[in-house]
């Protein structure tokens, strides 16, 4: 399995600028970017052992970067 983050700006480069001008200027969306780029450092830390865990939680943490992933792309293609 390739163990590379699954950083925004990588996943939807087409975005970038309008995830800067979000970030500033929306207070929704600048939560749920943070928080999603929290539980992706979690799953990195995760999926390269240096904080390992069990495979319940890393499912859990996969499945809640998944909705913030898809709430951050409404956003961002609206």
């Amino acid at each position: 399995m390739k163990n590379t983050p699954h950083e925004l700006h990588d996943e939807f480069p087409e975005f970038a600028d309008k995830m800067s001008e979000l970030k500033t200027s929306d207070a929704h969306f600048s939560k749920l970017f943070e928080e999603y780029h929290d539980v992706n450092r979690e799953v990195h830390r995760g999926e390269t052992d240096v904080e390992p865990m069990s495979d319940d939680h890393m499912t859990e943490l996969r499945r809640k970067r998944m909705v913030l992933k898809d709430e951050l792309y409404a956003l961002l293609s609206n």
